[in-house]
């Protein structure tokens, strides 16, 4: 399983989140929890075994600290306890100017290579995407894309409703498809300029206006690839948090195999035996080519057709 995915731990109580009274009541309670985010990466704590946690403030590190949480944003409460959970978005910035905070909020690091490296556990890892997808999309959203007015924040971060023209705004979720191309024997896997040295992934892009999964899928192969796809079968869906997207996985059936590789898109793009992309999942292909991580939806893909899952 992919490990951003929607967690089931913290109920979103989007019936009560509406209610100011009840937000700010959740936000002030004794046993509410907060996760600081600097620069959207979540501040963590060592674990055992070179793993690590989130670094959850309680309510009176929070205050001590004077951390800004005004605009708290709602992440849930605890379905085990009742726990709420809030993360609080700054700046590197505006951690520095606050005494004591650059001290305690050590280290913030980047959720992706958190993920990579596989050290946060699979919740702790899709609550932090969770919080990250969220605040970026309020760092975006600050103004009215009708009238250009400035947004405000409602319903513990999950509304922003401009001032000017009362349009309501929603954290937004961009469709990608991502997909597994085989001919039954081989599966296409492509580099792309801003992939490390040696790693191949599968293909992927975002839906266009007006398109369904299957004809986004084929139009991307082919634009990038020129390989014809026939039939589309849905596999498996992630939420990635970079910026805020779902990630579609699809199984692609090639019915032509002569690749024509778009360099505009690709470094470079091939096909794979399943010999092959085991190695490159094992990290022991004779070229030193690697695949993705277990971290990311595509490993999942080519794990898929390695076990022959795929047909």
């Amino acid at each position: 399983m992919p490990t951003l995915a929607a967690t089931a731990l913290l109920d979103r109580m989007s019936a009560k989140r509406a209610d100011k009274a009840w937000v700010d009541a959740q936000r002030g309670a004794d046993n509410a929890i907060f996760l600081v985010l600097a620069d959207l990466k979540p501040v963590v704590a060592p674990g055992p075994d070179k793993s690590s946690k989130l670094r959850w403030l309680t309510r009176a590190e929070v205050s001590r600290l004077r951390l800004p949480e005004d605009n708290a944003l709602f992440l849930g409460l605890s379905r085990d306890d009742g726990t709420p959970h809030f993360a609080i978005a700054m700046t590197e910035h505006q951690m520095r100017s606050i005494a004591g905070a650059a001290e305690m909020l050590r280290p913030a690091v980047d959720l992706r290579t958190l993920a990579m490296q596989g050290t946060l556990s699979p919740d702790e890892q899709s609550l932090a995407g969770k919080a990250r997808a969220l605040a970026q999309w309020h760092e975006t959203s600050r103004c009215c894309g009708k009238c250009g007015s400035t947004t405000l924040v409602k319903d513990g971060g999950w509304r922003r409703k401009c001032w000017g023209c009362g349009l309501d705004w929603f954290p937004r979720t961009d469709p990608v498809v991502i997909m597994l191309v085989t001919d039954g024997e081989r599966c296409i896997m492509a580099h792309e300029h801003r992939y490390a040295p040696g790693m191949y992934s599968t293909l992927a892009g975002f839906l266009e206006p007006g398109e369904d999964i299957e004809h986004a899928v084929r139009r991307e192969v082919l634009e990038e690839t020129g390989i014809v796809v026939g039939r589309v079968d849905y596999y498996r869906s992630q939420p990635w948090p970079f910026p805020h997207s779902l990630m579609m996985g699809c199984i692609a059936h090639a019915e032509t195999t002569e690749l024509i590789v778009d360099r505009n898109e690709l470094v470079d793009a091939r096909w794979f035996t399943r010999a092959e992309a085991l190695s490159m999942l094992e990290g022991t292909h004779p070229e030193k080519l690697t695949a993705p991580g277990k971290h990311a939806i595509a490993h999942v893909l080519v794990k898929a057709f390695v076990e022959g899952k795929t047909s």
